[in-house]
């Protein structure tokens, strides 16, 4: 039997298991640019003068909101006494504002942040070996006869040839699966500490 060792030696485990490997890098590299990407396209206003720090863009929200009316029953002697005008609404108990917020863009989305929790690579190498054994055979002959009147002659001639080569023959099997698990991870610390100041900064202006 033939020594399968050096066959074995001669595969190159930096493409079969390093090249998913820096594949996988590549892509949480390319994942960790995304991110960045799309908080700066996304969550700011692009001025196109890159000497000023762009501005943060916001949402506007207006609404209607019913609130209490604090002058509610108040007679004209006690808006008088406030310094209030005489057209103050006394009459209905509610009284009807518009009402503006602003939020940053960035906290009414979810941010992309993928990391690739978990890389599996099989790799299955197969060696077989045959030894092969070939032989062949050849065979040759000739007569001549000549007859020249008294005279008879006859020559032959015959030749066996036998070759026989023997040899080994490996066969090579490969198999290389990889799978890749990726999660959506949780924000950096650096990164939800900055939205939530600005969850803090959304306010309402009546």
């Amino acid at each position: 039997m033939p020594n399968l060792v050096p066959e074995l030696n001669s595969l190159d485990f930096n493409v079969y298991v390093g090249g998913p490997l820096q594949a996988a890098i590549q892509a949480q590299t390319a994942a960790s640019m995304a991110t960045v990407n799309f908080i700066q396209e996304v969550g700011f206003e692009n001025d196109g003068d890159p000497a000023t720090v762009d501005s943060l863009r916001y949402v506007d929200f207006q609404y209607k909101k019913s609130v209490p009316n604090p002058h509610f029953g108040k007679s004209a002697a006690d808006l008088a006494a406030e310094g209030l005008p005489p057209s103050t609404d006394t009459a209905n108990t509610y009284l009807e504002n518009e009402v503006e917020i602003k939020v940053p863009f960035l906290t009414m989305l979810t941010i992309p942040s993928l990391r690739i929790d978990e890389v599996n690579i099989d790799f299955n190498a197969r060696l077989s070996s045959t030894e092969t054994r070939n032989v062949s055979s050849e065979f040759a002959a000739s007569a001549e006869l000549g007859i020249n009147y008294k005279i008879v002659n006859f020559k032959a001639s015959a030749s066996y040839k036998r070759n026989t080569s023997q040899g080994v023959k490996v066969d090579k099997t490969y198999n290389l699966g990889v799978k890749v698990r990726a999660v959506n991870d949780e924000l950096p610390e650096g990164l939800s500490r900055i939205l939530d100041m600005l969850e803090d900064s959304i306010a309402a202006v009546a």
